[in-house]
């Protein structure tokens, strides 16, 4: 008996001992990561922060954490983030693990990670435009979609589109534009893109546009709320787009119901996946992560099938298939 319970305890401290790469391969259950979790003494290598909020955010969040454990296939130290957080005793605590990786979800879990001592690599999500200061400190899976779906979505919808135009703001979108500039250069297509500073600026950008944009013209509306502001720009820019059958598509899932052609968002489960998997890379790799932000490539599309038909598109179930939400819902 005695010679069992030795072997016993040996086997637990090994276990202890390789707990923090191991757990990330799959090699032990969640009950034993779970329980190896409870020690004083922590062995966490990766965790995750995320805001404590309310509906509809928390289904948003919680898919992607979903996302998150299917990619690392076990449980993660996860911390739910108030917005009136003790930053400094969350902090104290995180210091006490051993860890080497944190995905930050939201601004939450952002400024918490930004917290942190230096030494621990920071990927984040759930963002849709980082700061300066964010984009320098951690890598950023943003929720802004990639312009290059974006526009190769356009040129196979409507192929006589040969200028994608777009107001935005350099302190939101000045990150994305650059983006988008390559992304036009690979589809051989013209980008037009005005920074505006106020909204008087993008006003008068858009009245501007209209009164010359021709057949070859698409607008595209980022998610900017002082170059696409709800209340003034965006009817005015729905309208004028009905008017003069033009393709307006969208970054911003809310400007399809009203009336946007077509845009993309982001697919929750599958943006977790891409956060757990880069976690994986960095934990089995030792190769510090590539600091700054890029856009989301893990996205659904919705399309307003009013305005396809508006447009002349040809709505067949073929067509029709390739997008995930159809609007108006019927």
């Amino acid at each position: 008996m005695k010679r069992q319970r030795d072997m016993e305890s040996s086997k637990r401290r090994d276990c202890l001992r390789f707990l923090g790469t191991a757990i990330f391969s799959g090699a032990f259950n969640s009950t034993l990561t779970s329980a190896a979790y409870g020690q004083n003494s922590r062995k966490e290598i990766l965790a995750v922060l995320y805001p404590d909020i309310g509906e509809p955010y928390r289904a948003i969040f919680t898919k992607i954490l979903e996302g998150i454990d299917d990619k690392l296939q076990t449980r993660t130290y996860k911390i739910a983030v108030p917005s009136d957080a003790d930053l400094a005793t969350m902090v104290a605590d995180l210091r006490r693990s051993d860890l080497k990786v944190v995905i930050a979800l939201g601004r939450a879990g952002m400024r918490l990670a930004s917290a942190l001592e230096r030494g621990v690599d920071v990927l984040a999500g759930g963002i849709i435009s980082p700061t300066d200061s964010e984009a320098r400190e951690a890598s950023v899976l943003c929720l802004a979609p990639d312009p290059l779906l974006l526009m190769q979505r356009l040129k196979a919808m409507q192929p006589s589109a040969k200028r994608v135009n777009v107001a935005y703001s350099g302190r939101h979108n000045a990150w994305l534009i650059r983006f988008a500039q390559d992304a036009a250069k690979q589809l051989n297509l013209e980008l037009r893109a005005q920074e505006v500073s106020d909204l008087r600026g993008a006003l008068r950008y858009y009245q501007d546009f209209f009164a010359q944009a021709t057949s070859q013209d698409a607008l595209w509306l980022p998610q900017d709320p002082l170059a696409v502001d709800e209340s003034s720009v965006l009817p005015l820019v729905l309208q004028e787009s009905w008017n003069k059958n033009l393709p307006l598509f969208s970054s911003n899932l809310a400007h399809v119901r009203r009336g946007a052609l077509f845009s993309l968002y982001p697919d929750n489960l599958e943006l977790g996946r891409s956060l757990g998997r880069s976690a994986l890379a960095r934990l089995n790799s030792n190769v510090p992560i590539v600091r700054g932000a890029v856009p989301l490539r893990d996205v659904h599309a919705a399309l307003n099938i009013r305005t396809a038909s508006h447009l002349g598109l040809d709505l067949t179930p073929q067509f029709q298939s390739g997008f995930e939400l159809l609007l108006p819902e019927r």
